[in-house]
């Protein structure tokens, strides 16, 4: 991908590359609902906006930084293919994109991904490898594809294409509640911290990134001024289980007011809570910000706080709660 976007430069700047990624991929993307709960509101004491963007495209906000990344190949680009490697909502988002554009799309997925998010990459066409978890084997197969192939590689998050695409969530919120506080994101990677922190910190929006206790590299990373590995994957959050990249650290270093890191426990709370009061289906990596509104309540206590959704995948035949099945008798 070319026309390499400088994220080190001012506000201004960075907020006009975020503006101009809004109106090109406008024509393709879902422009989510911002969706309130009293009840939510009473229970974290404050005023919560929640994004909802499990209701994008491939029930997550990756389609927002695919979409970019595609809309800027060339001609010669398209007609190849790309190839990524993700845990399943980007190489879902990426299927989808590439689908509607023509595109041929490689996906190398970990073989402890959950079903639902494998189908959901399957069901766009794209050519599935599995691999095994870890960064580790992420890396080797993205530099065994490279060689052996020469396509263009498209990032689940490292890229400013796909930062300043998933920043126009933020921006979206930011116009339907321009007054608000706080914004809090989930962190995995850092494409949508990154980018949500690069619209909020120009409007002088206090910015809070999101992660669980047994994926918590990125706070460790913050708190150390040095990229630090991602963690096993033991936490059932399985979007958010990568560790930073070069230009979202770099982002998140000079933007982003904290970390914040919830346990499981806390997580599924939350996560059951959403679906209660707000109707809505949302995987456990969506529910860290409503989970650490709830923990870290002090802190934010009557402020107005935008938290974004990431996203919905999830199998609800395995929810990390008991399900009770309904046996229905003919009266």
């Amino acid at each position: 991908m070319t026309g390499w976007q400088n994220l080190a430069g001012s506000d201004a700047l960075n907020l006009a590359f975020i503006q101009r990624a809004d109106k090109l991929i406008a024509p393709y993307i879902v422009q989510t609902p911002v969706l309130t709960s009293p009840i939510l509101n009473e229970i974290a004491g404050a005023e919560l906006h929640f994004k909802c963007e499990n209701l994008q495209h491939t029930g997550a906000f990756k389609f927002r930084g695919a979409m970019h990344a595609l809309l800027h190949l060339t001609a010669e680009e398209r007609a190849k293919g790309v190839f990524t490697v993700s845990s399943g909502n980007h190489g879902a988002a990426l299927a989808a994109a590439g689908r509607e554009l023509g595109i041929p799309v490689r996906v190398a997925v970990p073989n402890n991904a959950p079903a639902v998010k494998k189908q959901n990459i399957a069901r766009s066409g794209a050519l599935i490898t599995e691999i095994e978890p870890g960064m580790a084997a992420r890396e080797a197969i993205v530099q065994q594809w490279r060689e052996e192939s020469g396509l263009p590689f498209i990032p689940p998050y490292d890229h400013p294409y796909i930062i300043a695409g998933q920043g126009t969530a933020a921006l979206e919120l930011l116009k339907v509640e321009p007054d608000l506080d706080v914004l809090l994101t989930p962190l995995g990677g850092g494409g949508l911290l990154s980018g949500s922190a690069m619209v909020a910190h120009s409007q002088g929006i206090a910015v809070y990134g999101v992660e669980p206790e047994l994926a918590s590299d990125g706070a460790a990373s913050l708190h150390s001024g040095k990229i630090q590995p991602a963690m096993p994957p033991r936490s059932i959050c399985d979007g958010l289980l990568t560790s930073l990249g070069e230009h979202t650290f770099a982002v998140i270093q000079e933007r982003v007011n904290d970390i914040l890191v919830v346990n499981e426990q806390e997580i599924i709370d939350a996560m059951r809570l959403i679906w209660q009061h707000l109707h809505l289906i949302v995987e456990p990596s969506s529910a860290t910000v409503f989970a650490a509104v709830c923990k870290y309540r002090e802190r934010f206590h009557g402020q107005r706080l935008g938290l974004i959704l990431s996203g919905g995948n999830v199998a609800v035949a395995h929810l990390p709660w008991p399900v009770q099945r309904l046996h229905l008798q003919a009266e």
